[in-house]
């Protein structure tokens, strides 16, 4: 393949290498011949640089100057108000006299009025407006004439300046080109480039996973009450105690929950369903698509709902199933879930639109849950508390009042007064007559947890005279201990 050397037609080469010249030319004079033809060529060179950057600003400056000229020129053929031409004129002179502004082309000094445009503009209708008054002067008009004569001689000069001028931009921007052509026939420094450079540039690390953030362990803010049982030998009975056990959720919450980053954040804002503009914001932000995004999607998804935020709360369960079904469908499952939903495929949206509302159901039913939890939780309760898990809590539930003939029968009855048992036994019942439908029937079905339930959803006050009363009545067995406050303590 024959090479092409052409681009070496370019160079200017000086001679600035070693001189070996006839032996009868003295060297000297060699040498100064290429001293001054190398001086020769960068004088050239500066002269023709420095004449590019005179004609561009006189092309931008007269670019600037050329409109304003040409509204004049239409504003004098039709005054924008009822005033005559020449009035117009006058106003437009004064004005740039008195208030001109500062506004200049770069490197002009914007402190000299007559380097700033307004003052080029108010020089150039000066000398139009003398020109034309001339010529109106010289013709010897009549009064009435004059101004029509006037406007007519100002419209002429403008219309001069505006031709004028735009054949002086025409003539630089042309000579301007031409000495731009003649600088490119040479290569210089400043045309010299970095050719190809061969680095190798390490790929991006990958981002991290979302860290997490330790939760500290939830202080119970309710008060529990507890009554507690006496037992005849309390150290036999705690010998056979277990030690306490950890509970599991302690566990989960020292390891904390994924927090938002703030790319996170912004992703989560995006429109539901505009799957496009989620596609792009994965390719440019890679830490988005890492271990523990959709998690923490899903955090902020159930915090939003519980401060009344669903809008808000859906957009994140949207965002967080996106990159959960991304994360399913393999190494290249942002391209194959993403190529499925902006193409419109219907069977996949159904199936992810019915996934995202299935799941954004599940969290309202959970923070609904939660709150209700909380609010149960915060609210100080009077509970039936064995001393211990040995002993256990019973109900002598009186099944009617005390029959008319009442007989007492067994060993250590002899001693007891009929009429006093009687009274003991209308007493309890009346007692448990006295209280609510659900505390009788939790009563009588003589389980713990359902008397306590009923009695935590009374109030602390109501609750401890119930509980009184059921001690007093003999209703609640072994309960001489009373009540004591066990706020704090581990059940």
């Amino acid at each position: 393949m024959p090479l092409n050397y052409s681009k070496w037609d370019q160079l200017e080469l000086s001679d600035d290498s070693d001189i070996e010249g006839h032996p009868n030319v003295d060297k000297k004079s060699l040498i100064r011949r290429v001293v001054w033809k190398q001086r020769d060529i960068h004088e050239k060179r500066e002269a023709r640089k420095h004449k590019i950057q005179s004609l561009r600003a006189q092309i931008d400056c007269n670019e600037v100057l050329l409109p304003r000229i040409k509204g004049i020129r239409d504003n004098l053929k039709n005054p924008p108000s009822s005033s005559p031409a020449p009035t117009y004129f006058s106003s437009l002179v004064d004005q740039l006299q008195t208030n001109p502004s500062r506004d200049c082309p770069p490197g002009n000094d914007s402190t000299k009025i007559e380097q700033t445009y307004d003052g080029m503009l108010l020089s150039l209708l000066k000398m139009v407006g003398e020109k034309a008054k001339e010529k109106v002067k010289e013709d010897g008009l009549l009064e009435a004439d004059k101004e029509k004569r006037l406007t007519k001689e100002l419209i002429v000069e403008m219309e001069m300046h505006v031709k004028q001028l735009g054949e002086t931009i025409d003539r630089d921007r042309k000579e301007m080109e031409e000495e731009i052509h003649e600088q490119k026939k040479h290569i210089t420094m400043d045309d010299l480039h970095e050719g190809f450079e061969n680095k190798y540039v390490p790929p991006k690390p990958a981002p991290p996973p979302i860290p997490l953030t330790k939760s500290e362990p939830k202080k119970e803010k309710g008060k529990e009450k507890a009554t507690t049982v006496e037992v005849l030998n309390p150290k036999a009975v705690e010998s056979t105690t277990s030690a306490p056990v950890s509970k599991p959720d302690d566990d989960e919450a020292a390891e904390g929950l994924p927090d938002l980053t703030p790319s996170l954040d912004a992703f989560s804002k995006l429109p539901l369903g505009d799957y496009e503009k989620s596609f792009h914001f994965i390719q440019q932000h890679r830490d988005v698509y890492v271990p523990g995004a959709s998690d923490a999607l899903l955090v902020a998804a159930f915090t939003a709902q519980g401060e009344g935020k669903p809008k808000y709360a859906k957009q994140c369960i949207h965002q967080s199933l996106l990159l959960q079904y991304c994360e399913k469908l393999g190494p290249d499952g942002v391209g194959v879930f993403f190529k499925k939903m902006v193409s419109g495929d219907k069977r996949a949206l159904k199936v992810f639109i019915d996934d995202v509302e299935k799941t954004y159901q599940h969290v309202v039913t959970r923070v609904k849950i939660n709150q209700e939890e909380q609010r149960q939780g915060d609210r100080e309760q009077i509970q039936l508390v064995p001393e211990n898990p040995n002993v256990t809590i019973s109900f002598n539930v009186p099944e009617g009042p005390p029959p008319d003939e009442l007989q007492l029968e067994g060993p250590g009855t002899e001693s007891l007064d009929v009429e006093e048992v009687r009274k003991a036994l209308q007493f309890r019942w009346d007692v448990f007559q006295g209280f609510p439908a659900a505390l009788q029937e939790a009563l009588k079905a003589g389980e713990l947890d359902g008397v306590n339930k009923v009695l935590g959803e009374m109030d602390v006050a109501e609750a401890e005279g119930i509980v009184s009363n059921l001690d007093v009545a003999g209703i609640l067995n072994f309960a001489e201990g009373g009540i004591r406050d066990e706020t704090g303590k581990d059940a």
